[in-house]
């Protein structure tokens, strides 16, 4: 996935503004998270306005979607214009940690693709570096948010490769905050899982857990990942 822009079934996104482009992590979250009852969901991290626009499209929920890039939030504000669902997306451009001081809101759900990168090399662009590496979101930052913004019934989701999907774990149960949902991705069937998909509350509940393999073999994607994302993708 790359280009300046990408076609959905229901809305465009622009991305030549952002730091970080559609990829599969936002489409496979934005299409797994359950959004039952969600009233009002809090995107963290939102760049293109992807999963915002995902979830607005599977939902009448009022959705608040933050990013701290001055770009992406401008772009992401443009791709939301330009949805059919613009009236039910608010886009603020800000640190969830500035966010989280001033807001009284309490959500339904909250959601992020959050950046994971913590010891590998910087990207050559700030932007880039601040899409991709924890210094501006570290797992901490991102629990105490939750914690402070979560519904008593509220759920976080969330996305991690699978070392650092299991310390964030960890920190969240240290916390209060239970992962009752979770799914493990392989990109082919002979490739180990690269991502955990999570759904965490504040309530101990049975913790479900499945496998998606994304391709059966190269470019072939599996009917189960079809079945994801067909109400999304163009060709299906």
């Amino acid at each position: 996935m790359g280009g300046n822009q990408f076609r959905f079934k229901q809305f465009t996104i622009l991305q030549d503004r952002c730091a970080m482009k559609v990829g599969t992590d936002g489409t496979l979250l934005g299409a797994w998270v359950d959004i039952y009852e969600a009233k009002k969901i809090l995107d963290i991290g939102t760049g293109t306005g992807l999963i915002a626009l995902m979830l607005a499209q599977r939902s009448q929920a009022e959705i608040d979607a933050v990013e701290i890039d001055a770009d992406s939030s401008i772009q992401a504000k443009e791709n939301v214009e330009r949805s059919p669902r613009q009236e039910n997306i608010s886009i603020y451009h800000c640190s969830i940690q500035e966010y989280a001081e001033t807001c009284y809101k309490k959500y339904d759900l909250i959601i992020s693709n959050p950046p994971f990168f913590e010891n590998a090399s910087k990207a050559a662009k700030q932007t880039r570096t601040v899409a991709r590496h924890t210094d501006f979101l570290a797992q901490a930052d991102l629990l105490k948010a939750a914690t402070k913004l979560l519904s008593k019934t509220g759920r976080l989701a969330v996305i991690y490769p699978v070392e650092q999907a299991k310390i964030f774990q960890e920190k969240a149960e240290c916390i209060g905050l239970f992962c009752q949902k979770k799914l493990y991705v392989k990109p082919r069937p002979t490739i180990p899982i690269k991502r955990i998909l999570m759904e965490l509350s504040q309530h101990k509940l049975p913790e479900p857990e499945n496998t998606i393999i994304l391709e059966a073999k190269q470019y072939l994607y599996t009917s189960e990942f079809i079945t994801l994302i067909k109400d999304f993708y163009l060709k299906y």
